[in-house]
């Protein structure tokens, strides 16, 4: 297997600094194309706190900057944020989910930060057991950079959903087939394959002491951080 080092080092949130870092990304990152959710998304909500939510956290290696970070939630202990506003398929509701949102890079990072996240995002999932990613898309292009990822509408006629959580923007509801990814991949060769399967990211740590590390994000958040709620 091929290795390659990255100018970032991808991690698990494990601080209330990182936490703070990775709102500071989401604002910065949203609130360019949503200014209403600018202030909103610079602090933690319920979510964040939740010990079963994983918060990926990409940093400059040289300068320490926060570059990107995306979070993950799984049906292993309850429904899905996003399955508020957008029932998942009957089949799809009989496995176990996963939702990928806060999905986000600063203006100017390295392009390999958000394909780092999604290979940070596909293999805690399958660590995980979750059969599905699911994600929301704003905008037809965003939809078209999930499709190179692999995912798919979730819905037949690609309806467009509002998310209440998302300030009520209408969003296309997106799933990914983990069990299937790799040899879907390896089907239509798609470009991508072996960044995701074939080459070793050391600088990609999925499970730095997760057990340990959310028990200090939430001691350390205000009650007014707990009672927030932030959109995706």
């Amino acid at each position: 297997m091929t290795q390659q080092t990255l100018n970032f080092r991808l991690e698990l949130a494990s601080s209330k600094q990182d936490l703070d870092d990775a709102c500071v990304v989401r604002s910065e990152s949203y609130g360019h194309h949503l200014p209403g959710l600018y202030d909103v998304l610079r602090r933690p909500d319920a979510i964040d706190l939740d010990p079963a939510t994983a918060i990926f956290l990409c940093r400059d290696k040289g300068t320490g900057r926060a570059l990107g970070t995306a979070r993950i939630q799984t049906t292993r202990t309850g429904h899905l944020l996003i399955e508020q506003c957008a029932q998942a398929p009957a089949q799809m509701k009989q496995q176990d989910r996963a939702e990928i949102s806060r999905f986000s890079a600063i203006r100017g990072a390295d392009p390999l930060v958000k394909l780092a996240l999604w290979k940070a995002s596909y293999l805690f999932c399958q660590a995980e057991q979750a059969r599905w990613m699911i994600i929301g898309a704003r905008s037809e292009a965003l939809v078209r950079q999930y499709q190179r990822l692999g995912f798919n509408d979730i819905y037949d006629d690609r309806r467009m959903v509002r998310l209440a959580y998302a300030g009520g923007v209408a969003h296309r509801v997106l799933g990914f087939d983990v069990v299937t990814a790799e040899r879907t991949w390896l089907a239509a060769n798609n470009p991508l394959y072996g960044f995701i399967f074939e080459t070793s990211h050391r600088d990609i740590q999925l499970f730095r002491a997760a057990e340990f590390a959310r028990p200090s994000l939430v001691t350390s958040a205000s009650n007014e951080h707990i009672k927030e709620t932030s959109p995706s």
